[in-house]
């Protein structure tokens, strides 16, 4: 099972199955999770049939992702983006800040944020159809307001079988500012070569540093390399972690 999106080669066609393509630390909690391309593609299957099946949505469908870099994120942005879904991605560092893009005053079609953010008075979280509170720690939420479902339970009731990409153009919009999967596309190939990433390479990230998914995951997939990634990183552990990931690049 390959991770595909329409913005992204798929990158276990260029990678052993069994090697892994994202790994995640919190090295406040000490979780360490680590996916194949496999493994990944089941989660973001999970969740593009929570929202194509559980939701009804599909190409034009809008959703807002408030979420940090985690693996869940990852999951949530394959899963929307491969069933052509347009994606307003809104980092940490935007909150209180206005969103210009077409149709922001509007309930979004899906709306995925962390309990963090939820309750943050800095937020401005959009309104949505349909609600979902995203965890970063490990197992389901024990509080989830009335109004939300925790996404990591509700996502188990889909398959990890991967949805039809066919019908996703080139030219659709992949975010509501109208930016399309082909723009994207070249977006992440180019800041590829500019951290000259290859096939093959392991590149570390400082989810403190880098929220926006075009550095952490977006540009990797598109060079065929893995990543760690790693939230409330330790720098003491730096050089060990370097090591042990075998770790060819440092964002």
């Amino acid at each position: 099972m390959a991770v595909h999106t329409p913005i992204s080669v798929p990158a276990d066609a260029r990678r052993e199955a069994d090697l892994p393509l994202l790994t995640y630390y919190d090295d406040a909690t000490g979780e360490r999770t680590e996916l194949t391309a496999q493994q990944l593609g089941g989660w973001a299957a999970r969740s593009a049939g929570l929202l194509r099946d559980g939701c009804g949505l599909g190409p034009g469908s809008r959703v807002a992702v408030l979420l940090p870099p985690h693996w869940r994120t990852a999951a949530v942005l394959v899963g929307a983006w491969s069933i052509g879904m347009a994606v307003s991605f809104r980092p940490r560092a935007t909150a209180g800040l206005p969103v210009l893009e077409p149709g922001a005053d509007r309930p979004y079609d899906a709306v995925f944020v962390t309990p963090e953010r939820l309750d943050d008075w800095l937020e401005d979280v959009p309104d949505g159809v349909h609600r979902y509170l995203v965890g970063t720690g490990p197992g389901p939420l024990t509080d989830v307001p009335l109004g939300w479902l925790d996404w990591s339970a509700e996502v188990l009731r889909h398959t990890d079988t991967p949805p039809d990409y066919t019908g996703i153009r080139p030219s659709d919009p992949a975010s509501p500012d109208g930016t399309s999967y082909g723009e994207w596309a070249a977006v992440a190939k180019g800041i590829a070569e500019q951290l000259d990433l290859r096939a093959g390479d392991r590149l570390l990230v400082d989810a403190a540093e880098y929220e926006q998914p075009l550095k952490w995951l977006l540009a990797p997939l598109a060079a065929g390399a893995s990543v760690v990634l790693c939230a409330n990183l330790d720098r003491a552990r730096l050089d060990a972690r370097t090591a042990a990931e075998q770790v060819t690049r440092v964002l």
